[in-house]
């Protein structure tokens, strides 16, 4: 459940983002990189999520409050672990309310609520997860209808972390220390470099195949991609280089059927 291509961000989806919210690129790496480390999906080929319990109570009218308070609960909180926990959390919630399961879940790179699939231009919820299934670009393209549509982007342009993170993450934010991460990647991002998104590209691919963990796709092609590229090479029966030439690429994609 939850697999798709898992097609990697394109350049050519950022600059559209970029163009429709009329941002920078560093403002628009720093929210990726604080919402889900710059990249979107699990090892395994599944988007990451977040299932949010509280709002499965508020969903369901609190019905399954008193039978899986872990599930459903007025008060936020209780997530566990990330990664595949969360679709663990997810499958149980099905079983009980698929929809509103799937809306009380944030989707992909801009932990995107369900919910929100309307606002974000999705026929429904279900339309909403296939899309984060499919690729990144679509993950991105949600993230940028949520800014779009409640006016976010200004505060994006004007640097004011303390009002976007009051409006993207909720009043709350403050407990995680949201805006300050912010901040702190924007800096960085600022002075540069921004992340590769070829770099990304070969690091998705390796990842998704089993080379690299939740942290290895940062665009940046250091030792660690390397080495990865190097045991994809030799199991693959090209030559090691530990570099991404064209017949590495070509095999890389096949086998994802990118």
């Amino acid at each position: 459940m939850f697999t798709g291509k898992a097609a990697p961000l394109s350049q050519q989806g950022i600059d559209t983002v970029l163009g429709r919210l009329g941002v920078d690129a560093p403002a628009l790496w720093a929210v990726l990189t604080v919402e889900t480390s710059g990249c979107g999906f699990l090892p395994d080929r599944r988007p990451k999520i977040l299932f949010e319990r509280h709002w499965f109570s508020r969903l369901t009218n609190g019905r399954f409050d008193d039978q899986a308070p872990d599930l459903s609960n007025r008060n936020s909180g209780g997530y566990g672990d990330g990664g595949a926990f969360q679709y663990e959390r997810l499958t149980r919630a099905l079983a009980l309310d698929r929809e509103s399961a799937l809306k009380s879940t944030s989707w992909g790179l801009g932990q995107v609520m369900g919910f929100n699939a309307a606002k974000v231009g999705f026929a429904s919820v279900e339309a909403l997860v296939n899309a984060s299934q499919a690729s990144e670009d679509a993950q991105l393209g949600a993230m940028a209808g949520f800014i779009e549509r409640g006016g976010l982007a200004r505060h994006l342009r004007n640097a004011d972390w303390v009002q976007f993170a009051f409006n993207y993450n909720g009043q709350d934010f403050q407990k995680n220390r949201y805006d300050k991460k912010l901040t702190l990647a924007h800096q960085r991002y600022q002075l540069g470099p921004l992340p590769d998104v070829a770099v990304r590209t070969v690091q998705l691919a390796l990842m998704l195949l089993g080379y690299g963990g939740e942290r290895f796709v940062d665009g940046w092609y250091g030792e660690a991609t390397q080495k990865a590229l190097v045991r994809y090479q030799q199991r693959a029966g090209l030559p090691a280089s530990g570099t991404p030439d064209d017949a590495t690429l070509a095999r890389l994609y096949a086998n994802l059927g990118w």
